[in-house]
């Protein structure tokens, strides 16, 4: 969890650098297309780390996975904060990146590996509310070194900072235990039923103990009787409907940016500075005041997740999202004092329901829906596609800020509301299902493909599978 307050953290920091005058001077004072590429070239970063994940997760496991991504982080802030030039500063932001791409891809997978079904959901919505409070971190650091804006400490210690987070993440991982799943993978049983044993507290010969081991064990093996885990399953979309999950698991990555998130995440002072002409101290206090607004109802989403479900909070998500920036680049258009607080309004309402949706969902949907075998290449495919597409909108923010204007704002109003019939007609719901039972909705689908829309029909999956599981063991 130390790990989502430095991604947090991370992510916001540089919203306010660039407002930061020791800072610009430091680099000859860049153009918009500039200062998109710096704050952009972390995003690269994450993307190689997420795809290098592809390839290092399962050999290394959740544990080490994390433990080299934090390492990274380190070496890349370090260059950051020792910066006098673009080159060196783009260089360090590339290394962090990698730490966090890879940290973005191992963690939601350990946390749903580890958790119970029930508590799976809450457990991942509570880490990214922790990415929140980075942010809230960063905002009120910027907002203090206004005070001491010639100083080139004003934006050479908030990057430095960055280390510290990660230096915690190493010293107490080590004192959490490894994925069960992942080690019953690699043929460990006997670790993964001490592992089992101390996240239920209970003796290892206790029956639930027993019980669990042996579902995880009983899924494996018949994941296994499918054939090879290589590139080529990627493509394949047979029993275990390897291709449509990982799809599946992608997609609220790429509406989550494609939404507008990190036009606000990674810009908010910039926004409220360049399109609201607001000072910009005023707009840190704003930015600071938001982030605090966010973390709070990102964390009423615990009471939404496993009740209302993934599928319905992404609805209800992708509808008001599309409300809220209509709504604020029509309050632009107006060009007038009372046009900018309608706006600024809904861009404040938008945070309400982002972090009552999409948030924590795209986190923890890619590390639900994918089978054992291919969680590690789905979950690292969903954070390519999630990093792929930061690294777009962050690069064109600046320029369709200046250039676009109130339209900018009405693009993403316009492509919340085409990701309405999408998440309808083609997700799955995954709410108080083990991973487990998961796995066997598919196996089911595949051997019956009316049978998802009738097990809708009769009002839950859980029943379904257990009926179905009962059936076959008579």
């Amino acid at each position: 969890m130390r790990h989502r307050l430095l991604f947090g953290y991370d992510q916001g920091v540089f919203g306010g650098l660039l407002s930061n005058n020791a800072f610009l001077g430091t680099f000859g004072n860049p153009n918009n297309t500039i200062q998109g590429q710096i704050v952009s070239t972390y995003d690269i970063g994450c993307i190689l780390g997420a795809i290098s994940s592809i390839f290092l997760g399962d050999k290394l496991g959740r544990r080490r996975s994390i433990i080299s991504g934090c390492c990274l982080v380190i070496i890349g802030g370090t260059i950051q904060s020792a910066s006098y030039h673009l080159p060196q500063m783009i260089i360090g932001r590339i290394v962090a990146g990698l730490g966090t791409g890879m940290n973005t891809t191992a963690i939601p997978m350990w946390q749903s590996e580890t958790s119970k079904a029930k508590q799976r959901g809450k457990l991942i919505i509570i880490q990214l509310v922790l990415v929140l409070g980075g942010i809230v971190i960063t905002n009120w650091m910027n907002f203090g070194f206004t005070y001491a804006p010639d100083s080139q400490v004003s934006w050479r210690f908030p990057l430095a900072f960055q280390d510290f987070f990660a230096i915690l993440t190493i010293i107490f991982i080590s004192f959490l235990p490894e994925s069960p799943r992942w080690l019953v993978m690699k043929g460990r049983r006997d670790e993964a039923r001490v592992i089992i044993a101390r996240l239920l507290a209970k003796p290892q010969d206790d029956q639930q103990v027993i019980d669990d081991l042996s579902v995880i064990c009983d899924s494996v093996a018949r994941a296994e009787e499918h054939g090879n885990f290589g590139w080529r399953e990627v493509f394949r979309n047979g029993k275990k409907q390897t291709l449509r999950r990982i799809l599946l698991g992608a997609g609220p990555s790429f509406m989550q940016q494609m939404g507008g998130t990190n036009v606000v995440a990674y810009y908010l002072p910039v926004v409220l500075v360049r399109s609201f002409g607001f000072t910009n101290r005023l707009a840190l206090i704003l930015s600071a005041c938001h982030s605090i607004s966010l973390m709070f109802w990102g964390s009423m989403a615990t009471f939404l997740i496993e009740r209302v479900g993934r599928k319905n909070l992404m609805l209800m998500g992708a509808f008001t999202q599309s409300i809220c920036f209509c709504m604020a680049g029509m309050g632009l258009s107006f060009n007038t004092n009372r046009g900018s607080i309608l706006a600024v309004t809904f861009i404040f309402l938008y945070y309400v329901v982002y972090g009552l949706s999409f948030l924590s969902i795209p986190f923890m949907y890619p590390s639900e829906i994918n089978s054992q075998h291919m969680r590690n290449t789905g979950s690292s495919v969903a954070m390519v596609v999630n990093w792929l597409f930061v690294y777009v909108v962050v690069l064109i923010t600046p320029d369709g800020i200046a250039n676009l204007g109130w339209k900018f704002y009405m693009m993403f109003g316009i492509i919340n509301f085409c990701f309405l019939p999408i998440i309808w007609y083609f997700f799955v719901e995954t709410a108080g299902l083990s991973l487990e039972e998961i796995d066997r909705l598919f196996e089911i689908k595949y051997d019956n493909p009316d049978s998802e829309r009738d097990m809708e029909k009769v009002g839950g999956y859980t029943a379904a599978v257990e009926d179905v599981t009962s059936e076959g063991s008579k």
